[in-house]
């Protein structure tokens, strides 16, 4: 096991470098001259320039790297060319809405998904589980901009209970209205990601079905859902841990859109605006961190998916 992680982990590590040499690299193709957006349409060439040199900018490729990648290794991740502020700060505010925001997501999707996924297929063949499993390919095929468009109309303007858009400016220093800004939000990416997650549980169940301890659970006494319910359902848990990793990054992508839809201050909502300003050091440690993220919870979810499974642990 120990050697398995280690494995892993310098997997971990490469990816990062990797994805640290892709951000870079495709940030500096991006058209525009940040030096000339901080001079300002009236900045002369020489302020251009002063800048470029004041900012590095003027330095090759190579060396603008390896000095980003140095300050990472001294838990600096840059400072923003627009307004000074650092991005470990700017990270630390702003993921008090994005955080919790994916937390209340993930947990929604897995509320309903798991229990409606395995109705699904326990019920296969019949009205209801054929209701389900069709109004989860719908509801998966539902871009989440017109999901949440949809909440919002139903539960924030005709029926007025949930706020539709913005965050409280105290923060979590109100928790009661942070958390009724977060709910239609966190439904929106829920619900679709859940339905995703609800077709891979429906699948996964009438695969146990059909393994050879359910069938003796079965022949030994049981019914066909109790040998299920008692045999099957732990490999179906196996499979979901693995697919949550997966979850996790949809869920991220969602948050970008969802905090622009709903105007939350959160970390999806400053990528994008710090991409329409060209602010390279916010973007790529933006980036960074959230890469980094879902490369750390895909590590969790192998570890966690070797621990409680005997099989894999025994094939090395």
């Amino acid at each position: 096991m120990i050697r398995y992680a280690l494995t892993r982990l310098a997997l971990l590590l490469l990816g990062l470098i990797v994805a640290s040499v892709l951000i870079f690299l495709t940030l500096r193709v991006l058209p525009g001259d940040v030096a000339q957006l901080i001079a300002g349409v009236n900045g002369t060439p020489e302020q251009v320039s002063a800048i470029r040199e004041r900012l590095g900018l003027n330095q090759s490729l190579p060396a603008q790297y390896l000095d980003w990648i140095g300050g990472i290794f001294r838990g600096d991740l840059g400072t923003s060319l627009l307004t000074g502020s650092t991005v470990v700060s700017e990270l630390a505010e702003k993921a008090r809405v994005t955080v919790p925001l994916g937390v209340m997501s993930l947990f929604i999707a897995v509320l309903f998904a798991v229990p409606l996924g395995v109705l699904s297929a326990m019920r296969r063949g019949r009205g209801d589980g054929t209701a389900l499993s069709v109004g989860a390919q719908t509801v998966a095929a539902v871009p989440v901009v017109w999901a949440g468009m949809m909440l919002v109309v139903v539960f924030a303007v005709w029926l007025g209970w949930l706020p539709a858009q913005g965050f409280p400016r105290a923060g979590w220093q109100d928790p009661w209205a942070a958390l009724r800004a977060l709910i239609l939000p966190a439904l929106t990416i829920g619900i679709v990601e859940g339905a995703m997650l609800m077709r891979f549980v429906r699948s996964a169940t009438l695969e146990a079905v059909g393994q050879d301890h359910v069938r003796t659970g079965a022949a030994k006494g049981l019914t066909r859902n109790a040998a299920l319910v008692r045999h099957g359902l732990p490999d179906v848990g196996l499979s979901v841990i693995t697919v949550l990793g997966l979850q996790v990054a949809g869920i991220i992508v969602g948050a970008v859109v969802i905090e622009q839809l709903f105007t939350l201050p959160g970390i999806g909502r400053m990528l994008v605006a710090d991409v329409s300003t060209r602010d390279l050091p916010m973007v790529q440690g933006e980036l960074l961190v959230l890469t980094g993220f879902v490369l750390i919870i895909g590590f969790v979810v192998d570890l966690v998916h070797r621990l409680i499974d005997p099989r894999q642990r025994e094939a090395t």
